[in-house]
């Protein structure tokens, strides 16, 4: 469902829908998610009875819809921050009725989510993490997401935000400016773009996408161009992540979601860039590493690690998904499970 990153493919890329095509796209990696998340929701019953998901990046509905669909006892707390997303998906999944719950919040708020559920301190049995922007976001071109349309520069996910990509390409300082491209977009020419931008909005604020494209084109060298995909991308992803604070929520869902766990239960992260993917590693790796400082010749009580990794580095879209899904190009799937409970302090 969403595009970016170092291996990034054209947002005019041409998407498939499930079924009729009314509510969106095809669900990335569906066969794969499911399977990875079955022993997690099964283990009461075939069903699904009394297992609860957290879909925490709702989009238009897909993946819950099918693990609703697939787990027909399950419940879905489907999470977005963007109200067009959780009107389309309450549309494409009314016929669940009260086995999926709306909530329009960042999936960093997921503790105060399962209170607002009647779950406070509760556990869930698994959550998924489709990252970025949506295929939906992506074609609604007032919404600034893809570079190939001209459109304003807004790239919020929550319209209730007040940072715009246009304000920061406004007001940022040439500094904060070159370091958005640098760290948010990997951008090897930030600085260069940087300089072009404060000079261009001297002359005229940024509105719309088209002039920023135009400026990129003539910033970036041609070699690079010719060789580096389109040479808005990296702009285009660092100025999102940027209004809508993506790796910074991330850092902080990921934990949420692994302590809400119960034994048993598991967490599966679709990253489609190198910056989101190695958040989700370094985390996953640090749960399933012993405490038990280096040499000892034993396990210390209560410092075995608590999680176990499902999947061996990340998985990618094999032939099928990419023919079925060009969008999957990128896509990077981590899952962990908790193994054990917290030792009590």
């Amino acid at each position: 469902m969403t595009y970016h990153g170092e291996n990034d493919h054209d947002d005019s890329a041409p998407t498939t829908s499930r079924r009729s095509g009314e509510f969106g796209h095809v669900p990335v990696m569906g066969p794969r998610i499911i399977e990875l998340l079955t022993p997690a929701l099964t283990r009461v019953s075939d069903d699904g009875s009394g297992a609860v998901v957290v879909d925490a990046t709702l989009g238009a509905g897909g993946h819950s819809e099918l693990l609703l669909e697939t787990f027909p006892g399950a419940r879905v707390l489907g999470i977005d921050r963007d109200d067009s997303a959780i009107a389309i998906a309450r549309q494409r999944l009314s016929r669940f009725g009260e086995r999926i719950e709306f909530h329009r919040a960042r999936y960093d708020e997921l503790p105060g989510i399962l209170a607002e559920s009647g779950r406070p301190g509760a556990r869930i049995d698994g959550a998924l993490f489709d990252l970025g922007v949506s295929s939906m976001q992506l074609d609604q071109a007032d919404r600034g997401f893809a570079y190939s349309v001209d459109a304003p520069l807004d790239m919020r996910m929550n319209p209730d935000d007040t940072l715009t990509a246009a304000e920061i390409l406004n007001t940022y300082s040439h500094g904060e400016l070159a370091r958005v491209l640098s760290e948010y977009g990997e951008e090897r020419f930030a600085g260069k773009i940087a300089s072009a931008v404060l000079r261009a909005r001297e002359t005229e604020p940024f509105t719309t996408s088209a002039r920023l494209v135009e400026l990129l084109y003539s910033s970036i060298p041609a070699a690079t161009r010719r060789t580096g995909g389109h040479p808005a991308k990296r702009t285009f992803q660092a100025l999102r992540i940027e209004v809508n604070h993506e790796l910074d929520s991330l850092r902080h869902a990921l934990p949420a979601a692994l302590a809400s766990l119960s034994v048993g239960g598991r967490v599966v992260v679709m990253s489609y860039q190198s910056l989101e993917d190695k958040i989700v590693k370094r985390e996953f790796a640090q749960r399933i590493t012993s405490r038990t400082p280096p040499g000892l010749p034993m396990e210390l009580p209560g410092a075995a690690a608590r999680f176990a990794l499902i999947t061996r580095g990340a998985e990618r879209p094999d032939d099928a998904e990419l023919e079925r899904n060009p969008r999957s190009a990128p896509v990077r799937v981590r899952a962990i499970e908790r193994i054990a409970e917290e030792a009590p302090l």
